[in-house]
């Protein structure tokens, strides 16, 4: 049996009921809104599956840590230098996920 066997069947919201979020005080992600003002795609809110990422009328983009899941996509999709900044949580922070 893997540790993957327990979410046998469960689809995505019911995976996401077991986790629990425990907010580092600094953000393991940080975003230059203003670097996003030139960038065409704001690929980072199409490819969150948080739907962490928000375009703003002035062409830059809000970003709320709290919630993500840490897969990186957002920083592996981006196109802007220096947009996004990315580094793994402090030690017990971050997405916790519940087994059995």
């Amino acid at each position: 049996m893997t540790p993957l066997d327990d979410f046998d069947g469960l689809d995505f919201e019911d995976r996401m009921a077991t986790a629990t979020f425990d907010v580092a005080g600094d953000a393991h992600i940080v975003v230059d809104g203003d670097a996003c003002e030139g960038c065409t795609t704001k690929a980072c809110v199409t490819v969150c599956p948080a739907s962490l990422f928000v375009e703003l009328s002035s062409g830059g983009v809000l970003f709320n840590y709290e919630q993500c899941f840490e897969c990186g996509s957002c920083y592996l999709v981006c196109n802007e230098a220096g947009a996004i900044t990315w580094r793994y949580p402090e030690g017990g922070k971050g997405v916790i996920v519940r087994r059995g």
